[in-house]
């Protein structure tokens, strides 16, 4: 299983601005020092052994996920990061079909799919499922005036609506699907994916409290073995309860305590704040891996989602 990150920032796309890339190139040349980069080759090497938050970056787009096994995909909701995959050479075969997972309907999750280019392209089919009702009146009032020019009667391809039920088992596309209610305002859903003995879980927007690190939490159970979890720590532990508590979002060492809890193999921090900098999610990471070290006992391997991340498992 295949799994690529086209956005991952929480409630607001990200701006990366000239003063940005210009500190980063300032940084970059003075960790030159004393080393030539004279050929092609010495530069490449120079630059792979940037640091992460020097040479790249942690993304600007909101949430979109793809899943991939085969030749069978699925979309995991449809933030700005949407844009970037139907721009992509697998997106523009013609003609395909697209199932979309939507976690749930607010903004930062559907504000990509106006600008999904296959849902223009006549013969294309775009079936979106999720547990929320009259997603198909989320999906039109967006694209209505005064808000946006293009109406979602206006889409060539072919758009369905199915419901889903949480904690009921589906087939979709070749995978295994499975909802789980999440604690957020308007609530939100998390899906355990399988296939071919493979097993992610994508838990984005849920705030975790009492009994959250019990193994009879049920969403320990839910996660239980899974080779990957995708999990969102938009704040820190301060943030998560005390600041912003109630907010429907949970923290990098939550997120850390689960996956352990759960025998999740990888963890992956998603929904990252929007206003967080590189250098900060950078130190974030590390920070996050420094305590799974510890309460994980080397277990628990940790990333942080970015735009064009793949993970292969």
């Amino acid at each position: 299983m295949n799994v690529r990150f086209w956005g991952s920032r929480g409630s607001l796309p990200t701006s990366c601005s000239a003063a940005t890339i210009r500190a980063k190139l300032l940084r970059a040349l003075e960790l030159v020092g004393e080393r030539s980069l004279a050929t092609a080759e010495e530069r490449q090497r120079f630059i792979d052994e940037l640091p992460f938050a020097v040479a790249g970056g942690f993304g600007t787009n909101t949430s979109c996920v793809e899943v991939a096994s085969g030749e069978e995909r699925l979309i995991l909701d449809a933030g700005t990061g949407l844009r970037d995959l139907g721009g992509s050479p697998e997106a523009g075969r013609h003609p395909a079909t697209f199932h979309l997972l939507l976690s749930h309907p607010h903004w930062d999750h559907i504000q990509g799919f106006p600008f999904f280019m296959p849902a223009y392209r006549p013969g294309n089919r775009i079936i979106i499922h999720g547990c929320h009702p009259r997603l198909s009146e989320v999906f039109t009032n967006q694209q209505k005036m005064p808000s946006f020019p293009v109406p979602l009667a206006a889409m060539a391809a072919e758009i369905e609506f199915v419901q889903l039920e949480p904690d009921e088992e589906y087939t979709i596309n070749g995978f295994t699907v499975t909802p789980m209610r999440l604690n957020h305002p308007g609530d939100s859903y998390a899906f355990r994916i399988r296939r071919q003995g493979r097993t992610m879980v994508y838990a984005t927007d849920g705030e975790h409290k009492e009994n959250g690190d019990s193994k009879g939490y049920p969403f320990v159970d839910f996660c239980k073995g899974a080779d990957l979890l995708i999990f969102d720590a938009q704040y820190s532990l301060r943030d998560a309860l005390v600041d912003k508590e109630n907010w429907g979002h949970s923290s990098n060492l939550v997120g850390v305590e689960l996956a352990v809890i759960s025998e999740v193999r990888r963890l992956c921090l998603f929904h990252s704040e929007h206003t967080g900098d590189d250098e900060g999610l950078a130190r974030f990471l590390a920070d996050t891996r420094k305590y799974a070290e510890i309460y994980g006992q080397g277990l628990l391997e940790v990333e942080l989602a970015y735009d064009g991340l793949l993970m292969e498992f």
